[in-house]
């Protein structure tokens, strides 16, 4: 099997902490956080005062801040550093927003303060902070964790990351060098298009995938949970009682639950079209506006975009074509003839009648040849398909042929 170098990807594991280990990563995540706050002053100062606030100022704060403070140079230097560089790409994000002038709903926020009972601990260590050895990690200042090793690391990792979750669960994320995985040709095309009555529909039956409705089905027990939660809502000031953090820590579980749910669906979904076809047409849909329509909540269950972000990271990790095709007036354009309608076709109206050739067919399956002939997988009707703008956003990366 061949295999070309494609980038990097995550691998995530669970961790078995003990409580002395548990305690160390508290501790080393109170000097991170209090490195974080203290960037977010000096930024915030330097803005007053007009100056520039770079990662190499940053730096020299924290040489001095190590310098000053013994309770500090207790800690690894490793995350120290890494949770300032966090800082700059976070900041400088921010100005890059700003200095664009993008809407405010658009823009990434300057960096805030972290505080001690909100936010969760994320250290991040390069490869000169870890190591591992008999099966488990052992991270810069002596600290040993446990790893669940749900499956084997492809290559040596480059960097790992630890990081607490709202449910109080332990993970480390390790950045790997991947390689294709390469599939045998199956000599096949397929064209995607995306929905809300049905997640997504192909121009073969046997790969539609069907809205599973993973948010709908547990949007009772939700809601209950919901209720607790506002019972007993504690007074401002006040600390929130035992029942009000079990309502909470419920309320959290399930959200992940359904998360993980639509994820794996999405996984597996992506696996089977990408095993079953050596190139891919599909529709480059961005459901952002559904969010303000009638169907933000089904669009929001159909997780369109992870399941459409599972399909590229599929695609690229085995080494098939992959096209992403503009979605504008694609509901409206015949895949036989490429006549197009005079106007817009209501969502109520379910079935293409084409004026042109007489050809009807159902509308999302229309909608999915269109993906395949505006990509140019189907030659024998490419060349009379009109198109207001270029209809395929092409892509080149190493190692993945045309995205």
């Amino acid at each position: 099997m061949k295999t070309v170098d494609a980038g990097h990807a995550r691998y995530t594991y669970r961790l078995r902490l003990s409580s002395s280990a548990r305690a160390a990563l508290c501790a080393e995540w109170a000097r991170c956080r209090w490195i974080w706050n203290e960037c977010v002053a000096r930024s915030k100062k330097a803005h007053q005062d007009k100056e520039k606030c770079g990662p190499a100022r940053l730096d020299t704060m924290l040489t001095g801040a190590r310098s000053a403070n013994a309770w500090l140079r207790e800690g690894s230097s490793v995350p120290q550093q890494q949770i300032i560089r966090d800082f700059a790409k976070s900041r400088a994000k921010a100005l890059k927003d700003i200095k664009e002038r993008l809407p405010m709903r658009r823009r990434a926020g300057m960096p805030k303060y972290k505080k001690k009972h909100q936010d969760n601990p994320t250290l991040n260590y390069t490869r000169r902070g870890f190591r591992l050895k008999d099966g488990r990690l052992h991270l810069a200042g002596g600290i040993v964790v446990g790893v669940v090793w749900s499956r084997d690391l492809p290559k040596p990792p480059s960097s790992v990351r630890i990081y607490r979750d709202s449910l109080g669960h332990w993970y480390c994320s390790f950045v790997v060098a991947t390689t294709t995985e390469a599939l045998p040709a199956t000599g096949r095309d397929i064209g995607i298009d995306w929905g809300v009555s049905q997640t997504a529909t192909t121009t073969s039956d046997a790969h539609d995938l069907p809205h599973a409705q993973h948010g709908k089905n547990t949007a009772q027990r939700l809601a209950r949970y919901q209720r607790m939660m506002a019972r007993r809502q504690p007074e401002k000031g006040q600390a929130a009682s035992n029942g009000y953090r079990e309502a909470k820590r419920q309320t959290a579980k399930l959200h992940k639950k359904v998360a993980r749910q639509r994820q794996d669906t999405g996984r597996k979904w992506a696996k089977k079209v990408v095993r079953d076809h050596d190139r891919l047409a599909v529709e480059d849909f961005r459901p952002r506006f559904l969010a303000k329509s009638t169907m933000a909540r089904k669009a929001a269950d159909a997780a369109i975009a992870a399941t459409k972000q599972a399909l590229i990271r599929m695609a690229r990790k085995h080494g098939r074509e992959l096209h992403l095709v503009d979605p504008a007036h694609t509901t409206m354009d015949c895949a036989l003839c490429g006549a197009r309608t005079k106007h817009a076709l209501p969502l109520s109206e379910r079935t293409y009648a084409c004026t042109a050739c007489g050809a009807v067919s159902p509308r999302d399956k229309n909608s999915a040849r269109v993906m395949l002939v505006r990509a140019g997988l189907n030659p024998a009707g490419a060349d009379r398909v009109r198109a207001a703008r270029p209809p395929v956003r092409s892509r080149r990366e190493p190692g993945f042929p045309l995205l």
